[in-house]
């Protein structure tokens, strides 16, 4: 009986991340056909998606920073705070959410691009490709560590022409607030340091729930791009 009411668990913790991020795509969608454009700075960008996903869904709180970041400013990883810029007519940019929903955390992240750029449009439509095959390899290795799936990811990058612009591809994610362990920046982390199972349940018995990012950069044009979504729940 402990075992089924476990997988009825955890199963509805999935429904419940899948249905956040869900969410969290239609707000997307909504920010690319209605909001990026050129001629605005990143923080007006911002403040409009804000505004956006409080008053169409619902958004209270968001569990990390709202980033935007247009043109050489793609290169710097979440941690960063680059200036603010204007969008450019032919330019890239991403858009990084943490929204919560309900009790649930969705992070996202996608990129668009401006004008017919085609070095900037193949950096883009590298993205799923490359987050597609690391998700492969880690759905077919039960053991599959933190580092391991870092390495493959900039293994990717580095195959497709570009470099890995952060030091982590990615983090756990869950019921708001999700699992941390103070000061503690590699075992609930996708980077270089963690040995650790992927795989391995939590203090409370749950699964572990990841969030897979890919962040391409080509430091030569001053251009990145970036996609990061649910990795083990599909």
């Amino acid at each position: 009986m402990s075992t089924t009411t476990t997988v009825t668990e955890e199963s509805q913790r999935e429904a419940s991340l899948l249905e956040a991020q869900s969410k969290a795509a239609a707000l997307f969608d909504e920010i690319q056909q209605n909001l990026v454009r050129p001629g605005v700075l990143e923080s007006t960008l911002s403040k409009e998606i804000h505004e956006l996903g409080t008053k169409r869904y619902g958004v209270r709180t968001n569990w990390h920073k709202q980033v935007v970041r247009s043109g050489p400013n793609t290169l710097q990883p979440y941690a960063e705070s680059p200036p603010d810029r204007t969008i450019q007519e032919d330019d890239i940019l991403f858009v990084d959410l943490g929204p919560v929903f309900e009790a649930w955390e969705a992070d996202f992240g996608r990129t668009y691009v401006l004008g017919n750029d085609p070095i900037k449009q193949k950096l883009r439509d590298d993205l799923e490709p490359i987050w597609n095959e690391a998700k492969r390899r880690f759905d077919a290795d039960a053991e599959m560590t933190g580092e391991q799936l870092y390495a493959i990811v900039g293994e990717l990058a580095k195959n497709a022409g570009w470099e890995f612009g952060n030091i982590h591809a990615g983090h756990i994610v869950g019921d708001f607030p999700h699992e941390r362990i103070p000061n503690d920046k590699i075992s609930l982390y996708i980077t270089p340091g963690n040995d650790t199972k992927m795989r391995h349940l939590d203090k409370k018995g749950h699964k572990r729930q990841w969030i897979l990012e890919v962040h391409l950069v080509d430091h030569e044009r001053q251009i990145g791009a970036f996609m990061e979504q649910l990795l083990t729940v599909d």
